[in-house]
């Protein structure tokens, strides 16, 4: 574990209308440290992955980068400052193949007039895409289909591994394992240990306590919009987050 701090957030308040999604929440995540972020429907989670990975703006509060405040007012912003995100829906596109859904959006143009025309390198994104694969131990049953007709775990690990390929210092993974089987869970689980083992701050969302525990380094939880509690998650028990969400135990690690 690192005692990097990577992205700092500091007391975010998040109005919508007259209704306050956060009061005041804070939040750290270090390089090379799995942080689980977890709180009760309601708590504010949502709402701050959203301010901290440029989908939506904090009415107030600051927002660090490697110790430099920032304004994250785009999600491209974000992605420029490298801070990714991986939503709990899937979002590849089923009809491409997995190199295609790595580069989406960044595709390599092959060189030279056909380049100007518009024509992509596929074979350069195979080969780099394979290569990414191999080094986040993303096993793949075809890399020459379209990503529709793998499973479900595997359609998640591409879907990881490509902001993970684009991300230079954050990582948020949105429920990332909901609605896998045991064993494709593991799979998306051992991605997310070596992403973590790469330096790379992972901020892992999740109901699933017996999972945080398992995988992370440091957990903080939200209620009512601000935070409640931070744990070495080595040290800490289910009992304990239970009770930190639901308001019967506070409890600060020190930073």
């Amino acid at each position: 574990m690192s005692d990097a701090v990577l992205l700092d957030a500091r007391n975010i308040v998040k109005h919508y209308g007259s209704v306050e999604a956060l009061r005041g929440a804070s939040f750290q995540a270090r390089a090379g440290e799995v942080t689980a972020l977890i709180g009760d429907n309601g708590a504010g989670k949502s709402t701050l992955v959203k301010c901290l990975s440029g989908a939506e703006q904090p009415t107030s509060g600051e927002i660090l980068v490697d110790g430099k405040e920032v304004r994250l007012d785009a999600p491209t912003t974000a992605r420029r400052l490298g801070i990714e995100t991986v939503y709990q829906d899937l979002a590849v596109a089923p009809e491409l193949d997995p190199a295609a859904n790595l580069f989406l959006g960044r595709e390599i143009h092959r060189r030279g007039i056909l380049g100007k025309l518009g024509m992509l390198d596929k074979a350069e994104m195979r080969r780099q895409a394979v290569e990414e694969f191999r080094r986040l131990g993303v096993t793949l049953q075809s890399t020459d289909v379209p990503i529709g007709s793998l499973s479900g775990g595997q359609r998640q690990s591409v879907a990881v591994a490509r902001s993970v390929v684009w991300a230079s210092k954050v990582v948020f993974m949105d429920e990332p394992t909901a609605a896998l089987g045991v064993v494709q869970r593991e799979r998306v689980l051992d991605v997310i240990r070596r992403v973590r083992d790469q330096g790379i701050a992972v901020v892992l969302i999740s109901h699933n306590m017996p999972e945080v525990l398992s995988v992370s380094d440091r957990i903080e939880v939200l209620r009512l919009g601000s935070r409640v509690a931070r744990f070495q998650a080595a040290d800490t028990k289910l009992e304990d987050l239970v009770a930190a969400m639901t308001g019967a135990l506070t409890h600060e690690e020190p930073a």
